[in-house]
């Protein structure tokens, strides 16, 4: 007795192809979505570590009731020795971090902003100096806006600049977001 071979018919695996076709079409925007919205939410919790950093400095010098070092407003935290801002002859707010120990807290470089990154934030993300159009591995691009803004650019290619930008006048730090609509 002969059994009757059984499996699908080129017609029904045609057809079952098609379909899963049109299922990849219809998904793979949401996929894209989603990682965007991913590195959105990835520079948004940096930007929020750096600014309870920030506050957190600030708040360990105020506890300790406010120490200097000759005229600069200086504290150790978590083993690393800040400058802060002092608003004596400036604008400015006291007991922000402007950088190293021994940096000029009245002006920020671009070292100061990459020390800034590495040192607030444990387990910092890589960074390198240079700018939107920089080429690196690293995760952030560090760059100083002017003597008070420093502005940290998520290393995702020249299309998507998302970024935060962290101003020593008032400890402020603030997100843009790339709009990829």
């Amino acid at each position: 007795m002969m059994k009757k071979a059984q499996g699908f018919t080129l017609v029904e695996l045609v057809v079952v192809i098609v379909v899963l076709g049109l299922l990849a079409v219809a998904a793979l925007p949401r996929f894209v979505n989603v990682t965007d919205q991913a590195k959105q939410s990835s520079i948004e919790g940096v930007a929020g570590g750096f600014a309870s950093a920030v506050l957190s400095v600030r708040a360990q010098w105020e506890a300790e009731g406010r120490p200097t070092n000759g005229t600069d407003n200086e504290v150790s935290y978590d083993g690393t020795d800040f400058v802060l801002t002092s608003s004596e002859n400036n604008n400015r707010r006291d007991g922000y971090p402007a950088g190293a120990s021994g940096s000029n807290a009245n002006s920020l470089t671009l070292e100061d902003c990459e020390f800034l990154m590495q040192n607030l934030l444990q387990n910092a993300p890589s960074t390198v100096q240079g700018n939107q159009n920089t080429v690196s591995d690293a995760k952030y691009i560090v760059q100083r806006v002017n003597g008070t803004t420093c502005r940290y650019y998520q290393n995702e290619g020249a299309n998507e600049l998302h970024q935060f930008e962290y101003d020593l006048t008032s400890g402020k730090v603030s997100v843009s977001l790339a709009n990829n609509n």
